[in-house]
């Protein structure tokens, strides 16, 4: 379900497998600046290992590293689901709290670990970590299962430990657990030195934003980059932003003398090299030259022939600090097509850091828990009034406000023909009149009404619902949700700025549907749900459409029958940022047409996703969603 932001867009994935970005680039361009080098003196090449199935490995060396609370049959032992061959199975005893476990033999920063599952699989299961193989830490949790092949990243957790545990807890089928393959990813930290060496290895990274969880900032220190600096390989990807950053946590204060950065083709022209004691404070310890600059910014290559880079910064003088960071200031371009030019995010496979000091204590911080304490309402209206209470609520206005979005047909206007308040209800109307409206440079035939509360009560966290009653109608998209409230900002924008669609419906009597969008989940890729009304019920009734949001997740309900449960836990393990950590605001309104009502009804003419049926309806009067009441809750 694509979103309705101004800024919205459909999101493309770039610099990839697809072979978007491969070729070579001179070396001679960059004589003046960072030298694309062979790694510092001391450095080793890439270790052999860094992309290799480390539970394979271990297992490998020693069998025995395998363990499980029993098997089917002597046949399909524990083993099997570790020796790289994919034919092969383990099947667990016919129990529900199953489980199976692996000794890596080290204790390793776990960066992602996949489970191959057979046709018998877990429908709720826990992956988990231990130190001592007593005590366990749950880094990823299953609630609705499906099979196939599952990897679950574990990015921006602190996942460190020897052994690693899938400990079932609920089974999709009669039959045990069975898994073709449990493969689990990571490296050593590097501990503190007194001798030269790469600080950063395996140690936690951070990034202000990135494009999915396969291109996290953890990938940055994993300690390996393709040879030729080609190909999707463990890499971080920002989102297409110039203003992107990316750290290292060495663990304790360093002396830093050589900083290496292995960029795939989307480097940065321009940007700085930072240190800081507290990862709060930045002190610049490099910046390319004008000349250097100037070099890569000339280098404009089409993405079929674009190339990584390699840049050894040697500092002018030692630095010293516990983290590190490249903030960027200006991407490449590339030439695509001709004769426009493109740019993309920035990214980069490794980020190194050489020099005396650091330590392996290093680790990232505790995520947020739920908060404590009762519900209270903190913003209600139940539209009483005569008129729509300006103090609670923005009018929307095509043009002003907000551009045209997705399609869709209308323009929103402030007007009573399109936003009214009668017999205790809002009324958000659809109006008709053919090129009778011009907005923002554009004409429309439809008019219609979007609130919100952007500048009168924006927050985070909380119980937001609504009573609302729908029309029925193809291309009829009615919707109560939430926008970041940082969306306008040319740093966040859409989707970085989060959005959470509570209901939108798009003319069917009997469903809606709830859907997260973020970086790398967004727009058709968005992560949602249908739902069918309980009890034959149908959009045109009054229903109440909520969501919870928590720092730990968000729980949709419709009429309190829960149709959606998305954790965090399972949204950064498996595609994205959470970006729902900041103020949001409420938005309700009723669009026509566009990309997501043509989507199912596949409407084309007289307007998109818009059949000549509802069009007739829109002119004969009487479209319109009507809201009862909306409130939110907050703890606290």
């Amino acid at each position: 379900m694509p979103s309705r932001s101004r800024t919205a867009r459909t999101a493309r994935t770039p610099r990839s497998s697809r072979a978007l970005l491969a070729g070579a680039v001179a070396a001679a361009l960059f004589t003046a600046g960072p030298a694309l080098l062979a790694p510092p003196a001391g450095a080793a090449a890439a270790a052999v290992t860094w992309d290799t199935d480390r539970a394979a490995a271990a297992y490998a060396a020693n069998p025995a590293a395998v363990t499980a609370s029993g098997s089917e049959n002597p046949g399909s032992g524990p083993g099997l689901a570790f020796d790289g061959n994919g034919a092969t199975r383990w099947s667990s005893n016919f129990a529900d709290d199953a489980w199976i476990r692996i000794d890596l033999g080290t204790t390793l920063r776990v960066d992602r670990v996949t489970l191959d599952w057979e046709a018998a699989y877990g429908k709720r299961y826990v992956l988990e970590v231990s130190k001592n193989g007593t005590d366990w830490t749950p880094f990823y949790t299953e609630t609705s299962g499906t099979g196939g092949s599952v990897t679950a990243h574990t990015y921006p957790q602190e996942v460190t430990g020897r052994y690693v545990r899938l400990r079932g807890l609920e089974r999709a089928t009669p039959w045990g657990y069975s898994l073709f393959g449990f493969k689990v990813y990571g490296g050593e930290p590097a501990p503190g030195s007194t001798t030269r060496t790469n600080l950063a290895l395996n140690h936690p990274a951070y990034a202000d934003f990135y494009q999915d969880a396969g291109h996290a900032p953890g990938f940055l220190t994993d300690g390996g980059w393709p040879a030729d600096l080609r190909g999707d390989s463990s890499r971080w990807s920002s989102d297409w932003n110039a203003n992107r950053w990316v750290a290292v946590d060495l663990g304790a204060t360093s002396t830093i003398d050589t900083v290496d950065l292995y960029w795939e083709s989307a480097y940065a022209v321009d940007y700085l090299v930072q240190v800081s004691d507290d990862n709060r404070t930045w002190r610049t310890v490099y910046e390319p030259s004008a000349a250097d600059i100037a070099a890569r910014r000339a280098n404009v290559k089409a993405p079929g022939d674009a190339a990584g880079l390699h840049d050894t910064v040697r500092l002018p003088s030692p630095a010293t600090g516990r983290y590190v960071r490249m903030l960027g200031k200006e991407r490449r371009s590339f030439y695509n097509p001709a004769p426009a030019t493109a740019q993309f995010g920035y990214s980069l496979y490794e980020f190194q850091v050489w020099g005396t000091g650091g330590s392996a204590s290093a680790a990232y911080p505790a995520l947020p828990a739920d908060r404590t304490g009762t519900y209270r309402t903190t913003f209600f209206d139940d539209f009483t009034g005569t008129a729509l209470d300006r103090a609670k609520w923005r009018v929307v206005r095509t043009g002003t406000e907000m551009g045209s979005v997705n399609g869709e047909s209308q323009a929103y206007v402030d007007s009573p023909d399109n936003i009214a308040v009668q017999n205790g209800s809002l009324l958000l109307k659809a109006k008709y009149c053919k090129g009778c409206t011009r907005a923002g440079g554009g004409t429309y035939d439809f008019t219609s009404g979007r609130i919100d509360t952007n500048t009168t009560y924006d927050f985070t966290y909380g119980r937001v619902s609504a009573r609302m009653k729908l029309p029925v109608g193809d291309g009829f998209w009615p919707a109560f949700w939430l926008l970041g409230s940082n969306v306008d900002d040319p740093n966040v924008s859409w989707p970085a700025s989060g959005e959470t669609d509570i209901m939108e419906n798009i003319g069917y009597r009997d469903w809606t549907s709830t859907a997260l969008h973020g970086p790398g989940y967004s727009a058709d890729g968005n992560i949602g749900a249908r739902q069918t009304y309980a009890n034959g019920g149908s959009a045109d009734q009054w229903h109440t459409y909520a969501v919870e949001w928590t720092p730990t997740g968000m729980r949709f309900t419709v009429d309190d029958r829960l149709v959606q449960e998305t954790t965090r836990n399972q949204l950064e393990s498996t595609r994205g940022k959470w970006v729902f950590d900041h103020n949001q605001y409420v938005i309700l309104n009723l669009a026509l047409g566009g990309a997501y009502p043509a989507g199912w009804n596949k409407a084309t003419s007289p307007y998109w996703g818009l059949p000549q049926s509802s069009v007739d309806r829109v002119a004969g009067g009487g479209v319109q969603a009507e809201v009862d009441w909306v409130r939110v809750e907050q703890k606290g």
